[in-house]
């Protein structure tokens, strides 16, 4: 077994606590350290992490990313059983979407346009629901009550993942994100279309480096046009956060305490932010295209994976996660 590998498993067996089992030996690193294969034991039906042959490098896909599914943040079906709920009001395909989800082990059930269920059917979903997901439109389509029941699972701990786009399809997302966490919102329209890589310093165009979600991840597709996120009430339009504008401080606001910046921009912009706190996981992002137009150009499926992976908030609620062991000592 190689120094590296060797460092990168053993790490690993601190995860191996029921709280972590999820985790490949690769969770919060951008790049693996070294190359190694998920085998999953035919008399347990455990996965083990195994190195691979002496030398061998770690494939990549054509965008510079690690290639196999060992080195997402979670085990190929990690969450057997749970269901992501995803209020859809765009209409866009989420085929691609769903099949990353599958491959967690995550059900996907999908709320067409038009057709939220009353209130108590709704209550109903969530609570066979381990997060929930709002792809928004350009006008207001949910009930105060229908928020309000967001709130309340948001509040228990379950993960919360709300989506916008360019201007003006963010009103449902920026409704709840300020009943969850008030002065959030999303706002304006800024071209993106360009793979970043990791930022290379606070508040810089790239992916955060070492964080859970961005795990074997060293370019990201950011979408196609863009809105960016905000952390105060709107006081009428910021000129500064549309085509055109020259760039000032407002698109990468400084983060108030619990929120991780995910994602910045090629326009400077603060594209994707993770917030977490109180045992709370919340993700909110203005690229949806990113889940429809050039899908994995690049890495797409691996940070859907990831970000569901996360939000599954298996620290809080262990129970619900398979166990898996490693093969640390393995020569």
């Amino acid at each position: 077994m190689t120094k590296a590998l060797h460092v990168l498993l053993a790490a690993c067996v601190a995860f191996a606590a029921p709280a972590f089992a999820q985790y490949t030996p690769s969770a919060g690193h951008n790049a693996p350290a070294a190359a190694y294969e998920a085998v999953k034991r035919a008399d347990t039906g455990k996965v083990e992490f195994v190195p691979s042959k002496e030398g061998a490098a770690v494939s990549k896909d054509p965008h510079g990313n690690a290639r196999g599914n060992q080195y997402d943040l979670a085990i190929d079906g990690a969450f057997e059983g749970q269901t992501v709920l995803i209020i859809d009001q765009t209409g866009n395909t989420l085929v691609n979407t769903r099949a990353a989800l599958k491959l967690k082990g995550l059900n996907s059930v999908v709320i067409p346009n038009g057709l939220t269920p009353p209130i108590a059917e709704f209550k109903k979903q969530l609570a066979q629901s381990c997060q929930v997901w709002l792809i928004s439109n350009g006008d207001a389509r949910l009930t105060d009550e229908h928020i309000a029941a967001i709130k309340s699972f948001f509040d228990e701990g379950h993960g919360v993942y709300l989506w916008g786009d360019n201007d003006p399809l963010y009103v449902d997302t920026n409704r709840i994100a300020n009943a969850l966490l008030p002065g959030l919102r999303m706002e304006g329209n800024l071209r993106g279309e360009v793979a970043v890589g990791i930022s290379q310093k606070p508040g810089g165009v790239g992916l955060k480096e070492g964080h859970l979600i961005t795990t074997g991840l060293e370019h990201l597709y950011e979408g196609t046009s863009i809105a960016t996120v905000q952390f105060t009430a709107p006081h009428g339009r910021n000129a500064a956060l549309y085509d055109g504008s020259k760039f000032d401080a407002s698109r990468a606001p400084e983060l108030p305490a619990g929120f991780t910046a995910i994602l910045y921009g090629s326009a400077g912009n603060l594209v994707n932010v993770a917030y977490e706190k109180d045992g709370k996981r919340l993700l909110m992002d203005g690229g949806f295209t990113r889940l429809a137009v050039s899908w994995d150009d690049a890495g797409t499926a691996r940070y859907v994976k990831n970000a569901a992976s996360w939000l599954v908030n298996a620290e809080r609620f262990p129970q619900k996660v398979a166990t898996i062991t490693t093969a640390a000592t393995k020569k």
